[in-house]
């Protein structure tokens, strides 16, 4: 039988800009499609640099890295990782107060009914044991201990994940020597001109600034905040979300490498905004977010500087942004990716996450000549999903704080927020009961970390624990006994990366 489709295939893919957005999106297409069949080219200049705030990640990195035939070891050691068990929160819900975001689950299930529903009883019966101590993850990073879960369900060395704290510079530069090896054309140069088709307004080629020409069929917009493509030529538009999350500047350091080697990102909230810490091998990664309205740069930069682990390794570099997203994240036959398709600060590592999510996404609903809007609905549709959830679980953090002795933590408290969100804080509150509306990104035990961990305790737990008849404040006190013995086994974080994966000098 003869193929009517193959004629209408995409016979060129145009990546505009390098960076970790353009070099995941050129890896992972050239391995996904065969080169002689659809060629791909990435545009990219020297001259403008990458803003790679990002280097912590969630666990869903992994699956990317495996897709592309990554080894885990080589990884990390071009790219002088780490490894991370979940985020700690200082300063958040209380000055003075911390608490732990961990990867994988608090506890190992026991009944029908939750295990943070017993944790609620005993907690309302006196117990003293923070949500915290049932996570496998928490047990682990609060040692500065490491090693990869185990296969065996039973045993709580299987009930944690993890994700990488790597250079997003050097993960760049790995991804960009895999995809070349695959086939991908890199072009050097700056684009200086967008030709629309003159019928169906689709971008039909770019114009370098030597006048050289690159035409496609689909292009894959990774041009940063600009949006050279999905707003400068196509105008696509801008979903503010700032009046939500208010913080709009950030200003990044790397410090040398302090003594604690931290197998966990940690922010901890200042005055007007928060600050990140991640730790890899050759250095740390710090950085300042924060609200222009409540503070100055030059505040801010102090504030940032005054709290490093080590001497900073640069002045601060500034960033501003406003968090939000494109309205539409594939417009005609432009693909946003990275900043080009918007922002929110990285509070919960999910930058480069949105960046994967988005390349699955276009496999997924992969396009020909015609691009069915279809298609692009559903595209613009799931992204737009995933997006507005992922922004709710940032929004929690800002809303649930009981501090008041500034500007921007009295405004967060009292901001209204969208009412799905208020919708899961208050049924959280009543009997501690997580709900959704379908798949977030952040499961239950995500959102279970931060309304314990900033105080959004529930009324009372629910109702079904007090007719199961189990002893759960026993089973509660076995898991974190295991816990804390398995804890005490592994080794250190330090001497895992030591061990299995070091990288030579920077």
């Amino acid at each position: 039988m003869q193929d009517n489709s193959a004629p209408r295939a995409l016979r060129r893919i145009v990546i505009v800009g390098g960076g970790s957005a353009g070099w995941m999106a050129a890896a992972s297409l050239s391995t996904a499609l065969a080169s002689r069949r659809c060629a791909i080219t990435l545009v990219e200049s020297d001259e403008i640099g990458t803003v790679g705030v990002g280097e912590a990640t969630i666990p869903p990195i992994r699956t990317f890295n495996q897709s592309l035939g990554l080894d885990e070891a080589e990884f990390m050691r071009r790219t002088q990782g780490s490894f991370k068990l979940g985020i700690q929160f200082v300063n958040w819900g209380r000055q003075g107060q911390r608490y732990f975001h961990p990867f994988g689950p608090h506890g190992v299930a026991f009944d029908y009914a939750p295990l943070h529903q017993h944790w609620l009883k005993s907690w309302h019966e006196g117990g003293d044991a923070s949500i915290d101590e049932h996570a496998m993850a928490w047990a682990a990073a609060r040692l500065n201990r490491f090693a990869p879960p185990v296969a065996e369900p039973r045993d709580v060395r299987s009930t944690y994940d993890y994700a990488y704290h790597f250079d997003a510079g050097l993960y760049a530069r790995f991804l960009r020597e895999l995809a070349e090896s695959r086939g991908v054309q890199r072009t050097e140069g700056r684009i200086a001109a967008v030709q629309l088709h003159p019928d169906n307004g689709h971008v039909e080629r770019v114009t370098l600034a030597d006048g050289g020409e690159i035409d496609g069929d689909l292009f894959i917009d990774c041009s940063g905040f600009r949006g050279l493509l999905i707003e400068e030529a196509l105008h696509t538009g801008y979903e503010d979300w700032s009046h939500w999350l208010p913080c709009d500047r950030a200003l990044a350091v790397p410090c040398e490498r302090g003594p604690d080697f931290t197998p966990y990102t940690r922010s901890t909230a200042h005055a007007a905004g928060w600050q990140w810490r991640i730790p890899l091998q050759h250095r740390t990664g710090n950085g300042h977010v924060y609200c222009s309205r409540f503070i100055s740069d030059d505040e801010a930069a102090a504030t940032l500087l005054a709290h490093l682990d080590a001497a900073p390794q640069s002045a601060p570099r500034p960033l501003r942004f406003t968090a939000g997203r494109r309205r539409q994240f594939w417009n005609r036959n432009v693909v946003a990716l990275g900043l080009a398709s918007g922002f929110m600060e990285p509070l919960e590592s999910t930058s480069l996450h949105l960046v994967q999510s988005g390349i699955s996404r276009l496999l997924a609903l992969f396009p020909d000549r015609d691009f069915d809007p279809l298609t692009i609905a559903e595209y613009n549709r799931i992204g737009i999903q995933e997006w507005e959830r992922i922004r709710d679980f940032l929004i929690l953090h800002y809303k649930l704080t009981e501090r008041d002795d500034s500007e921007l933590w009295r405004y967060c408290a009292a901001m209204p927020v969208p009412d799905a969100l208020q919708w899961k804080i208050d049924h959280f509150r009543r009997y501690g009961r997580l709900v959704s509306e379908g798949n977030d990104l952040f499961g239950n035990q995500s959102w279970l970390a931060v309304h314990i961990g900033q105080f959004n305790w529930p009324e009372r737990h629910d109702p079904l624990v007090d007719l199961r008849g189990v002893d759960g404040a026993s089973m509660l006190r076995q898991q974190r006994e295991a816990m804390a013995q398995a804890a005490q086994q592994m080794p250190t974080h330090e001497g895992f990366v030591a061990r299995h994966c070091r990288a030579d000098a920077a």
